[in-house]
């Protein structure tokens, strides 16, 4: 299963005037340093909680179906399905109608359960596509407000250590600690 960033998020979960002021920084001259380490620091949370902050499309290819005809999306929040695609026996991919699948975006990163009907890939690999819609939303305020604090701690601390390369290499204590609901959980 390999995922894809089809199209990122229209904005960032903090606005640079946002990070700015939490940075007591009033000039313009660092706007496109503030601004990269907001995107930086956003893409560090989400891994470090498999959580995408703001509204984003990915595309997820897996080769078979999985046992149990239930699909768990390692992305979330999962918004909806936007489109599914099956390979057919000569490789060419097939749409697939969205009544096929039954998406559910209310259990955690969500699932997708597959209809009896689902078509069956004709190809050995990556026969399977799914364009996913993830995010908590295209709004930054529907971002939890933890995570949006976390990035803001996150960036001020790599703006701050500029150039210290020990900085960046794992999340400091405060920012796990605001993050740590969103991690995932394994039992």
């Amino acid at each position: 299963m390999t995922a894809t960033l089809i199209e990122g998020p229209a904005q960032e979960p903090v606005s640079l005037a946002d990070m700015k002021t939490y940075l007591r920084v009033c000039e313009d001259g660092e706007d496109d340093l503030i601004a990269s380490l907001i995107t930086a620091a956003r893409a560090a949370i989400e891994t470090a909680t498999g959580r995408l902050m703001m509204r984003q499309t990915w595309r997820l290819v897996l080769d078979r179906w999985p046992p149990g005809r239930m699909l768990r999306v390692p992305l979330g929040p999962l918004l909806g399905l936007a489109a599914a695609r099956v390979a057919d026996a000569g490789g060419s991919l097939q749409t697939v109608p969205p009544g096929y699948f039954v998406v559910d975006v209310l259990s955690g990163a969500g699932r997708i359960g597959l209809g009896p009907d689902v078509p069956t890939p004709g190809v050995a690999t990556n026969g399977i596509e799914l364009d996913l819609v993830v995010g908590y939303g295209a709004d930054p305020e529907r971002v939890p407000m933890p995570m949006r604090q976390a990035l803001r701690q996150l960036a001020a601390g790599w703006y701050e250590r500029r150039g210290d390369s020990a900085a960046a290499a794992s999340l400091p204590a405060e920012v796990a600690a605001l993050l740590a609901p969103y991690r995932p959980m394994r039992l």
